[in-house]
């Protein structure tokens, strides 16, 4: 399968998203101002002794999969998971958010049940969910389109922004609940291929695919949180789109080796056997069952993976650049 065909060009987004940013020029000045570094997973703005984080995302192609099953009591986890796990990320206690829905005409059926799924994501958070907008864009949207902004808080002594990984750190992943919600289009475009129905079942999945697609993405706040109150940790990385290329956003100066990488779950052996998904393309595609990744020091790596039942060591860290797939010795050098 032609990757580039399914509309995963990571590459072509990241172009586009330049030259986007390269136009927002203006700077505020004094308190609210933005700190200026590039590759956080969340937004700081200064705020005196503290700072206030700002994440915005969506649920992107996942919808399609919603829309094909009838589900759509799950896709709202997604919504709020895509964007308290980015604000994590700096170490931020997410705290509020807002929701925007655009639709081609009303439905209180699909909004109802997309409300019940926002407000697990913002239980499961433990944030408040404090307003949002319903557009009506028949002219625009086919269907309909969910997305959310996060704030969230954290004191300055307790951000955490990666520039700390060191030589002789270790990496721990926190394993994935499955695809989460990168890499639907994908997913989509190899299962269609495959003349399957998203309905349809196979082999090792205990339930269709379309459902096993549609599991929500897997919300870390209150894990990582507890871990970053015990636990000496030097970086933090939200494993979505651009999978492990994601960890290039932390130190620079530092190879990140993943020679022990988390067992993918079937979802995951299933796409790659159907759609003939190379190596390299699955794990910067996919998250490929390591949900969330932690550096920190050997000793609390270590205590981290033995306190909690779905964390595991899966590399090191090391002097050089890129993150290297050690099985493979595939090298990640650019974002």
């Amino acid at each position: 399968m032609d990757v580039l065909q399914s509309g995963r060009n990571i590459d072509k987004k990241s172009s586009s998203i330049e030259s986007l940013v390269q136009n927002l020029t203006y700077r505020r000045s004094g308190i609210g101002q933005m700190v200026r570094k590039s590759g956080l997973f969340a937004s700081l703005v200064d705020m005196g002794d503290r700072y206030i984080t700002l994440a915005t995302d969506g649920v992107g192609t996942k919808i399609l999969i919603a829309e094909q099953l009838g589900i759509w009591d799950t896709i709202g986890i997604d919504c709020i998971a895509m964007n308290v796990n980015d604000t994590i990320c700096v170490n931020a206690q997410p705290v509020s958010f807002v929701d925007y829905v655009a639709i081609d005409r009303p439905d209180e059926e699909v909004t109802g049940k997309i409300g019940v799924g926002l407000n697990r994501g913002a239980e499961l958070s433990d944030m408040e969910i404090v307003g949002g907008e319903i557009a009506v864009l028949p002219e625009i949207v086919k269907g309909l389109d969910l997305s959310g902004t996060c704030m969230g808080m954290v004191d300055k002594d307790r951000i955490i922004t990666g520039d700390a990984c060191r030589k002789g750190d270790l990496i721990v992943s926190l394993k994935s609940s499955g695809i989460h919600s990168n890499g639907l289009t994908l997913a989509r475009k190899i299962v269609e291929s495959a003349g399957m129905k998203m309905t349809d079942s196979a082999p090792g999945l205990n339930q269709s695919v379309g459902k096993e697609l549609l599991t929500p993405t897997e919300i870390y706040v209150k894990q990582v949180l507890g871990i970053t109150s015990k636990h000496e940790v030097h970086g933090l990385v939200d494993i979505t789109g651009g999978g492990l290329r994601n960890i290039l956003r932390m130190a620079k100066g530092c190879r990140y080796v993943i020679d022990d990488p988390v067992k993918p779950q079937r979802i995951f052996e299933l796409l790659v056997e159907l759609g003939n998904v190379d190596t390299r393309e699955a794990y910067q595609t996919f998250n490929m069952g390591m949900g969330f990744t932690i550096i920190a020091p050997e000793e609390d790596a270590e205590n981290i993976a033995k306190e909690n039942p779905n964390a595991q060591v899966v590399g090191r860290v090391e002097e050089g650049s890129g993150v290297l797939y050690a099985p493979e010795n595939i090298l990640y050098d650019h974002y």
